[in-house]
């Protein structure tokens, strides 16, 4: 390793009686790429928080270059870890929506009502960065009208159009296709040859090892190991991790049921590409996984919000289970057997002030199991909490604490725990394994497979193509609003499809 620009010494983060950070020591070398590795609840996210002075440690320090040797970082502050060079890129967005993603990229560098922001210096230097980096993004646009991926983009040229010296990215890949991801590595690699130092949290073993100069691995909150990329492959990694082998999903033959899902001429009118969908026709069986890949922000989304209830089609129709539902609702479609793991966790997914047993029963309000003439049965619920977070190893204060407390990946185990226990149809799972570590997102194929197997049909909307490759029996491709599906199951070809190279 090259001089260190940064040391971290001791950290310790404890929330409660849950200790988040126990004594953890770290570098980092000037122009070294490092990989932070760990499950979900591992404190990961809680380590980079206290470097970015977001959460003040319990005990220890931080060192950091400032060119002249390393000084000690004024703890709990983030204006002062901006000042060392320090820009962070967190897993959750951090953006204003009513603004656009020029104004959101330069939020805090000079007024926002400086003209040289629209015409000038400061727009010159975004384009820049933009170009270096291969993350494009149309400026002038509101980041409301962005989709996912785009906004991801956004958060990651916040940080790079400013000074900053240490970059740390918090799953900066979990909405971006694979030649997106490996573009945006390509950059930061040559970026890091220029002097640019990095950490990045990742579950993505191959970007990880592809990627990275060096790995650190935490469990339960204490560095458990450190080693060079070189001498790294995915077992040894995952011993470290869970200290255990990579749990790996068994996807046997079945045969397809009747259709649980028919899409007939599904149009949606929109200026947009990422809000349209063009005479989509679709069928999922019973038994059954298809897959849908594509580029984010091709109309993934209108389709998910189509199927789940939430936008009405401008023509076409819809059956689940062979029958049409009665009105074109959320609550009509959950009644007639569709489950949903949403792509936006956080904005459609839970209510963050709603304690985790509440969460968990927002989608079958009207169970006999959840009420009875209108009053709550809370021993019930209750009860069928706490089974349902030992079940899915959700990891946090409890079932009666407010959901926003839970890490990303816990709060997707929520959901997850959510749908699978009401055991639909039709599992319509838009990202399920967006964030979650290697043994989470194992978890979540194998319940997939499972429940294909207990008759439902699945749809499964992923950027990851080897999780789709994987995991479906067939695989469509969305490229504007339209679906084709892909001859062969080759990571290549489909990838060329989703750029809208092949047909």
């Amino acid at each position: 390793m090259s001089a260190p620009v940064l040391e971290l010494s001791g950290l310790s983060k404890r929330f409660g009686a849950v200790q988040a950070n126990a004594d953890v020591d770290l570098s980092l070398g000037r122009g070294e790429v490092l990989a932070l590795l760990g499950e979900n609840g591992a404190g990961k996210t809680t380590l980079m928080n206290m470097l970015f002075g977001h959460y003040l440690p319990d005990a220890g320090h931080i060192r950091v270059d400032d060119g002249q040797g390393l000084r000690d970082l004024p703890l709990g502050h983030p204006q002062a870890a901006l000042s060392a060079g320090i820009g962070m890129v967190h897993q959750h967005f951090t953006l204003a929506e009513n603004l656009s993603a020029l104004d959101n990229i330069l939020l805090g560098v000079g007024s926002l009502l400086s003209r040289r922001k629209r015409g000038g210096a400061a727009r010159a230097h975004v384009e820049d960065v933009m170009a270096r980096s291969g993350l494009q993004v149309a400026l002038d646009t509101r980041v409301s009208r962005l989709t996912v991926g785009e906004r991801q983009r956004v958060e990651i040229l916040k940080a790079l159009v400013r000074n900053t010296r240490i970059l740390v990215l918090d799953e900066p890949t979990a909405v971006l296709t694979p030649q997106e991801a490996d573009s945006l590595f390509a950059n930061l690699h040559q970026l890091a040859v220029d002097g640019l130092s990095v950490i990045f949290i990742s579950h993505k073993l191959r970007e990880v090892l592809a990627f990275s100069d060096r790995i650190a691995v935490l469990r339960h909150g204490r560095k458990v190991g450190e080693i060079a990329t070189a001498e790294a492959d995915e077992r040894r990694i995952a011993r470290l991790m869970v200290g255990a082998e990579a749990p790996q999903v068994e996807r046997a033959p079945m045969d397809p049921g009747a259709p649980v899902l028919e899409l007939s001429g599904i149009r949606c009118e929109a200026a947009s590409a990422r809000d349209r969908l063009s005479d989509v026709s679709l069928t999922v069986h019973a038994r059954e996984i298809v897959g849908i890949a594509g580029v984010s922000g091709n109309g993934q989304a209108a389709l998910a919000a189509v199927i789940s209830g939430l936008r009405a089609p401008d023509a076409g129709e819809i059956r689940v289970g062979g029958a049409l539902p009665a009105r074109h609702t959320p609550a009509a479609l959950i009644r007639a057997g569709v489950g949903r793991i949403p792509e936006d966790r956080h904005h459609d997914g839970v209510v963050g002030s709603m304690s985790v047993a509440e969460n968990l029963i927002l989608e079958r309000l009207d169970g006999p199991d959840v009420q009875r003439r209108g009053f709550l049965r809370r021993r019930q619920i209750d009860a069928a909490a706490i089974a349902a977070v030992e079940e899915f190893d959700i990891r946090g204060p409890g079932p009666d604490a407010p959901v926003r407390l839970l890490s990303g990946g816990n709060m997707q185990k929520m959901i997850l725990a959510r749908v699978f226990r009401a055991a639909p149809k039709l599992i319509l799972a838009n990202q399920p394994t967006r964030g979650l570590d290697l043994g989470a997102a194992a978890e979540v194929g194998r319940r997939l497979v499972a429940a294909c197997g207990d008759g439902a049909g699945v749809l499964l909307i992923s950027e990851d193509l080897d999780e789709l490759i994987a995991l479906s029996d067939r695989i469509l491709v969305m490229v504007d609003g339209r679906l084709t599906e892909a001859p062969r199951r080759d990571r290549t070809e489909i990838g060329l499809m989703m750029a809208g190279a092949a047909a």
